[in-house]
């Protein structure tokens, strides 16, 4: 299959994503359904972004020239994925990386979403059947030329002990901050509303710390996060809620509360589900320039840095961990 074939493929994908099809739609209930933390809104978010943002033929094909790829890839590669299920398709991106480079993709999805991806590619098989010899899922990943692999830290070391030796890209625990100078607009907060609370805050995209100057008002912030008070009615989320807000009283920690999310100064820009940490800063521009290096940190919101609401709407081009995935395929 050549490259142009490839495009065309998958911008008929992104167009059969964004209808109505009742096979689709079966697909994204029973999604929905075996896993509670997706719930219908966020899987509708997940699949605009990907339609909007990396499935349009003219942005695919200029990427694809970014990286000279061929009309046909000489001596295509099995790429063995192992993909995460903090949100639906975090993986997908890894996927159309390796399909659009032209080589083979043998996939080992998180239990926790396999059924929307394999959806997508049995619809892709569908319309044109060569793509059962390019894209395979497997339980064990063995034989691969290569191997993209994301978890959290304690698998990131599995990964590395089995994958190390083959030409690899593994991915950590990462997360997102913003920084604030407390001279936000109604509309910036809104929109960093979003950035902390879709997915329930599990994304690495996902806000959970901000930097305020000292003497910041917080009241405007909480008060916009109480927007998203309808999210205590999900069980999963009110037990996180209900459980931290509860060390923090028992252990006399001082906290703000709005009654959908605790905010707690801490150091660490990994919070628990439901809290947002914060710190305080002296200079914005040398904190920005810090966070940007943080091996932690995947993306910086704020003035001077992402624009407020656009954290998980990334392009094809803003690659995890910052590693380019595209070229470390190109260069197999």
């Amino acid at each position: 299959m050549e490259l142009q074939e490839r495009i065309q493929l998958i911008s008929e994908i992104g167009k059969h994503l964004g209808s109505d099809d009742a096979n689709w739609l079966a697909a994204k209930e029973r999604a929905s359904r075996e896993n509670p933390w997706f719930i219908p809104e966020f899987i509708d978010h997940a699949v605009t972004q990907i339609c909007q943002q990396f499935l349009q033929a003219a942005a695919l094909a200029a990427w694809a020239k970014q990286y000279g790829l061929p009309a046909a890839t000489p001596s295509p590669k099995t790429v063995g994925l192992v993909t995460a299920g903090n949100i639906p398709l975090v993986g997908f991106h890894d996927l159309l990386c390796i399909f659009i480079s032209g080589h083979k993709a043998l996939i080992k999805p998180s239990s926790k979403d396999s059924i929307l991806l394999k959806y997508i590619v049995n619809k892709m098989a569908e319309l044109d059947a060569r793509v059962n010899d390019l894209i395979q899922f497997q339980e064990q990943l063995k034989n691969c030329d290569a191997y993209i692999a994301t978890g959290g830290n304690n698998t990131s070391r599995y990964f590395s002990y089995y994958f190390g030796k083959y030409p690899h890209i593994i991915r950590k625990n990462r997360t997102s901050v913003a920084v604030l100078d407390g001279t936000e607009s109604a509309e910036e907060l809104e929109a960093l509303g979003k950035d902390i609370m879709m997915y329930f805050g599990m994304g690495c995209r996902n806000i959970t710390q901000v930097y305020v100057p000292k003497e910041y008002d917080f009241i405007p912030l909480l008060k916009t996060l109480e927007s998203y008070l309808h999210y205590t009615e999900h069980h999963s989320y009110k037990h996180n809620y209900d459980y931290h807000l509860t060390l923090l009283i028992m252990n006399n920690k001082y906290y703000m509360n709005n009654g959908v999310v605790v905010m707690q100064e801490h150091e660490s820009p990994f919070s628990p589900v439901s809290h947002l940490h914060y710190q305080y800063y002296d200079d914005a521009a040398t904190l920005l320039a810090k966070l940007k290096k943080h091996q932690d940190i995947q993306c910086v919101v704020g003035h001077g840095a992402l624009p407020f609401g656009s954290a998980q709407e990334p392009s094809l081009t803003d690659y995890a961990d910052g590693v380019d995935t595209m070229a470390f395929l190109a260069g197999l």
